[in-house]
């Protein structure tokens, strides 16, 4: 499932997003790249998610598919185009957010995803209220979205009790 993910973004990037320009979202291309690697870094031996191998060996392989196709045609689709007016941009935004966690929903069903220390598809849902909003706002304002990103970052490693004190072969 994780690897047909990986191919169906790329084939819809392909139809839907904007490769010609592709250096215009570098940065926050960067920035969702960043994000996903520090969150398995900071959570290493304490997941919040796993997700759960098909094709790919392991989990950390496929959180790399993730990173490094799966995200960066994300950001070249969903923010491509994006609207000036108010309505638009939370229609639009709405749209990812249901994508996203529709998608999501599809793995927890099929075993794809597993949930731990009190994560939840909810939280995730809740989690991508706040990326997709970010992600745009990067675009306009990168250092006021890596300040509002390490506040949120912070909050969940707190909420969680994830103990980024611990060596992480300590961690369980």
């Amino acid at each position: 499932m994780h690897v047909a993910t990986a191919v169906i973004a790329f084939i819809a990037t392909l139809r839907f997003g904007d490769w010609r320009n592709w250096k215009k979202y570098h940065a926050t291309i960067l920035f969702i790249a960043l994000g996903n690697l520090l969150y398995n870094f900071l959570t290493s031996n304490y997941f919040l998610w796993r997700l759960h191998a098909d094709f790919i060996s392991n989990h950390t392989l496929t959180e790399m598919l993730y990173t490094f196709i799966v995200f960066p045609c994300t950001i070249l689709m969903f923010l491509h185009n994006y609207p000036t007016d108010a309505f638009g941009k939370t229609i639009r935004t709405l749209k990812w957010i249901m994508i996203y966690g529709i998608w999501e929903w599809f793995f927890v069903l099929t075993g794809r995803i597993q949930y731990q220390y009190g994560w939840s598809l909810w939280w995730s849902i809740a989690f991508l209220f706040v990326m997709f909003p970010l992600l745009r706002l990067h675009q306009k304002h990168p250092l006021l979205t890596y300040i509002l990103s390490a506040i949120v970052a912070i909050a969940v490693l707190w909420w969680f009790k994830v103990p980024v004190h611990l060596p992480v072969e300590d961690r369980s």
